[in-house]
């Protein structure tokens, strides 16, 4: 008997591949192309010309991000190959920024030798073997090894990008590995035992830009690009609203993982605005201080709801036909209110031990349920902003 999980995620293919927007009469947003390269996994994405293209963007890339990968499988095919090798290029960095057990310095050199590489530095045999022997070798998932040695056939993948994919590509790895080298200078190892927190607001926000809003600024250039004509909004509108919908989902990640990254030395959460709450990171680290801290928590998801808003009118100005498009945005604002929902009312949320994320069954539920609902702009809305209103509630209660 299939279990819950599987039986949703069963159901949730089953509409994606079949499911027609209403009697148009159009074709399925998504459908398994026979002519893709027979791999172990036949999930393919059909905009790939090669073997070396199915298997970066097949097996691998839903190896190491399920959820990414069925994003991907959604979006217009014009999209998927620079999208998808963008994620699999800074998904390789973020591995090596974050293997704790080499020392940051090392992994600094690592990662900025591979920015350099991913905008055409020439290859270094030895970087690669470096890679696969000191970070690859530290893996304790199958899929995240295999990706660090299958950086040469990524690379080359990369060279194989038109110009304008190309330079779109190389620029948001840049910025997104600009974040990490953040990371890496601003923040002890994650061993030392100490702790360092940011010091302002603006500091905060330009790390949610290096490592998350920039991504909207490349997925809405992609769209101009690949779908010319379909956003109606003046470019440096959607492009803004496309860096504030990234910020959204990368506060929700900091607000939710915080207990956690103060356990390897890392207070995201500003120290001016700690001090105004008479907090400090040690307090933080305490989970029985979380109702103490609780005022905080709720002016920084009040800030972060502001970027959701922008994020929803980003997606309603995408044309209620683009269903792909819409999923694709839709999925992650969906499941970012949701866990905002989970986190204000959770009483322990500085407890690592009770982080507020939402289950496997809610999401491939939501995920469900949004696939109808998608084309119609009145249904979007009201969806999103009954959950606004639920976390507002809990907000001024």
């Amino acid at each position: 008997m299939l279990s819950p999980a599987r039986y949703a995620e069963q159901e949730i293919r089953s509409r994606i591949l079949t499911w027609r927007p209403g009697q148009s009469g159009r074709k399925p947003f998504a459908r398994y192309n026979p002519a893709a390269p027979h791999l172990p996994n036949t999930d393919l994405i059909p905009s790939m010309p090669n073997p070396a293209r199915a298997f970066l963007l097949g097996p691998l890339l839903k190896g190491v991000s399920r959820s990414f990968y069925l994003t991907l499988r959604i979006l217009p095919v014009g999209m998927r190959d620079p999208i998808g090798l963008a994620y699999l290029l800074a998904r390789a960095a973020d591995t090596i920024a974050d293997t704790s057990l080499i020392p940051p310095e090392q992994r600094l050199e690592l990662l900025l030798s591979l920015r350099d590489q991913v905008n055409g530095a020439r290859g270094d045999e030895a970087l690669m073997k470096r890679m696969a022997v000191e970070v690859a070798g530290q893996q304790t998932h199958s899929d995240e090894k295999i990706l660090l040695e299958s950086l040469e056939p990524a690379l080359a993948v990369l060279a194989q990008l038109s110009d304008t994919d190309r330079r779109a590509v190389r620029e948001i790895v840049s910025t997104l590995t600009e974040g990490m080298e953040f990371d890496l200078r601003t923040f002890p190892d994650e061993r030392s035992g100490r702790t360092v927190a940011l010091r302002e607001w603006e500091e905060l926000d330009r790390y949610t830009y290096l490592v998350a809003g920039c991504v909207g600024e490349f997925w809405t250039r992609m769209t101009y690009a690949h779908m010319p004509g379909t956003l109606k909004e003046e470019s440096a509108t959607m492009l803004d609203r496309g860096v504030r919908f990234g910020k959204a989902l990368q506060m929700t990640n900091v607000l939710r993982d915080c207990g956690k990254d103060l356990r390897i030395g890392r207070c995201y959460l500003p120290s001016a605005m700690l001090e105004r709450f008479g907090l400090s990171p040690q307090d933080l680290m305490a989970p029985a201080n979380s109702a103490r801290a609780q005022p905080l928590l709720f002016e920084l998801v009040r800030k972060t709801m502001d970027h959701y808003r922008e994020a929803v009118e980003y997606t309603l100005a995408i044309p209620g036909f683009s269903v792909r498009l819409r999923l694709a945005c839709l999925w992650p604002i969906l499941i970012g209110l949701e866990t905002l929902l989970l986190l204000v009312h959770n009483d322990d949320w500085l407890d690592p031990e009770r982080v507020s994320k939402v289950k496997r069954n809610g999401v491939y539920q939501l995920i469900a349920c949004s696939v109808p609902l998608a084309p119609s702009n009145a249904l979007v809305r009201i969806w999103t902003e009954r959950l606004i209103a639920r976390i507002e509630a809990r907000l001024e209660a």
